[in-house]
């Protein structure tokens, strides 16, 4: 099975892009730790009936109960229950606090931020998959604290209060969430043997002895992890980083859907053993509803996903000197209106992102 068996529009302009200048040091963390939980979860949709990887992953993974109160339950945006597309919510973190899992450590404030959130909506027809990247440093309403940082939902009330945030920057509801710790990408490309991809320019990571020529590498582990985390090393920063990611993630899930990873029992049921202690999802998103929405999403070309990041107005600097990412609220609020109607295609046929 492939992810044809489951389940990055605009910054400002390129040029303001390039010339923007941050004040504080700021990560830089890839959208790759999300795509990875979809992208098992396609393989483990086959690795249910073929190799009865089920229980393995359902012992290993985490499970996350938002455990919102009635009064947040009924200030959720309504889904019209004929509405048979899904939105997920995928969040990357580096780890939980020290000395609590992952799933519960995020469910309240936490010494945390998230480092890669993206919104993935699957539409009714499950012709396609958007994956939509949140700009960790757009500064949105968040519910209870007013104006920050998006990405200052996590620490401020953990997942619950990101969810909250996130569906009331697009009122729409999300139906699902996904977590990955970073360690677990780590793990998928080691248990991958290495994912080898065409690198374009040479360079060494920043602060790190790393380098990378130019043609085909394997990468593997931390290279793996800073190949995709990079942007000092390029004099278009933010966009060849993006490029990377995009090559990156293509030739992971290619070489994760193949059928010499598929067919290979051995190496799946490591794949799963060693990354699913990493993963954490929320309490509604079982295993037949996995399953499910694998075999449904069998005419999905990985390669061809539709990847964009949801549009910014600029870049800006706080009463106290933060700099933040202005929403851009004319894009956020045509992309909530494609979501509630499911016509997410449309909005990109009228809206095509820069960064191709």
């Amino acid at each position: 099975m492939r992810l044809k068996d489951i389940e990055d529009a605009t910054f400002a302009s390129r040029s303001a892009r390039y010339g923007a200048e941050r004040k504080k040091k700021r990560r830089v963390r890839t959208i790759l730790t999300s795509i990875v939980a979809v992208v098992l979860v396609a393989t483990l949709g086959a690795g249910y009936y073929v190799f009865d990887l089920q229980r393995q992953f359902k012992e290993k993974s985490n499970i996350l109960s938002l455990n919102l109160t009635t009064e947040q339950q009924e200030a959720r945006p309504v889904k019209d229950p004929d509405d048979g597309s899904m939105n997920f919510l995928m969040i990357g973190v580096d780890h939980a606090d020290e000395d609590a899992p992952s799933n519960s450590a995020l469910q309240g404030a936490v010494s945390q931020r998230s480092d890669s959130m993206m919104l993935v909506h699957i539409p009714e027809d499950r012709s396609q998959i958007y994956v939509m990247s949140l700009v960790r440093d757009m500064y949105v309403d968040i519910p209870g604290y007013g104006k920050n940082k998006l990405n200052a939902a996590v620490s401020l009330g953990g997942v619950p209060l990101l969810l909250q945030t996130v569906e009331g920057m697009f009122d729409t509801k999300v139906d699902h969430i996904a977590m990955i710790d970073f360690d677990g990408f780590k793990e998928l490309s080691t248990a991958l043997g290495g994912v080898k991809v065409k690198n374009d320019i040479p360079f060494t990571a920043h602060d790190t002895d790393y380098f990378y020529p130019a043609g085909d590498i394997t990468l593997e582990g931390d290279r793996a992890l800073r190949f995709v985390r990079e942007r000092k090393s390029f004099t278009n920063g933010d966009y060849q980083r993006v490029a990377n990611q995009r090559k990156f993630i293509a030739a992971a899930a290619g070489q994760l859907l193949s059928k010499d990873t598929l067919s290979n029992p051995v190496k799946l049921y490591d794949i799963v053993d060693k990354v699913s202690p990493y993963l954490t999802f929320d309490d509604g998103l079982d295993a037949a509803t996995m399953v499910g929405l694998g075999k449904q999403l069998s005419n999905v070309d990985p390669e061809n996903m539709a990847m964009f990041t949801v549009p910014t107005a600029g870049t800006s600097t706080t009463a106290d000197g933060q700099s933040i990412e202005l929403a851009d609220e004319a894009a956020i609020s045509k992309i909530g209106k494609a979501l509630q109607t499911d016509s997410m295609s449309e909005y990109l046929k009228e809206n095509p992102p820069e960064e191709n």
